[in-house]
């Protein structure tokens, strides 16, 4: 056999190997903690107030030490987005969004203690990437929501 009869089963297999990286869309679960969502939807109600929805559903887990947990989302051209993070502990998040080529994208940026928030306008339809990571430190539970226009 020759080698071009593999490379399209050495992409599927890569493409197959970043999908599995990837958290699966946000849901509502138990496992958050509802103070953090409790803050994040203080912090949602005054988007709310400038014509946000805020999307069914939020994302939980846990932050270890210097790590990040990823989110593909699917975003539309034109459509303007908020995604904040709050965390269960002084350590601050960070939030980082990346456009479906991998660029990270420039975001509007907010930040209060233990909570980070990106805004953005999507420059093109297609799948994304939040990012949430913690810094250096104890290890703390998070909460995720995005609200959209």
């Amino acid at each position: 056999m020759t080698l071009h009869l593999f490379r399209p089963l050495l992409a599927l297999l890569l493409v197959a190997a970043t999908a599995a990286s990837l958290e699966p869309q946000p849901s509502p679960t138990p496992a958050a903690d509802p103070a953090l969502r409790a803050r994040l939807l203080d912090f949602g109600g005054a988007l709310a107030n400038e014509g946000f929805r805020l999307r069914d559903g939020f994302w939980a887990g846990r932050l270890e030490s210097g790590k990040s947990k990823r989110l593909a989302v699917n975003l539309f051209a034109g459509n303007q987005y908020w995604f904040c993070a709050a965390t269960g502990s002084a350590t601050q998040p960070r939030v980082v969004l990346y456009d479906p080529q991998g660029a990270v994208v420039p975001v509007l940026a907010h930040e209060g203690e233990g909570l980070a928030a990106v805004g953005v306008t999507a420059a093109v339809t297609g799948r994304y990437i939040v990012e949430v990571a913690g810094a250096r430190g104890p290890a703390s539970d998070f909460c995720l929501l995005y609200l959209f226009k």
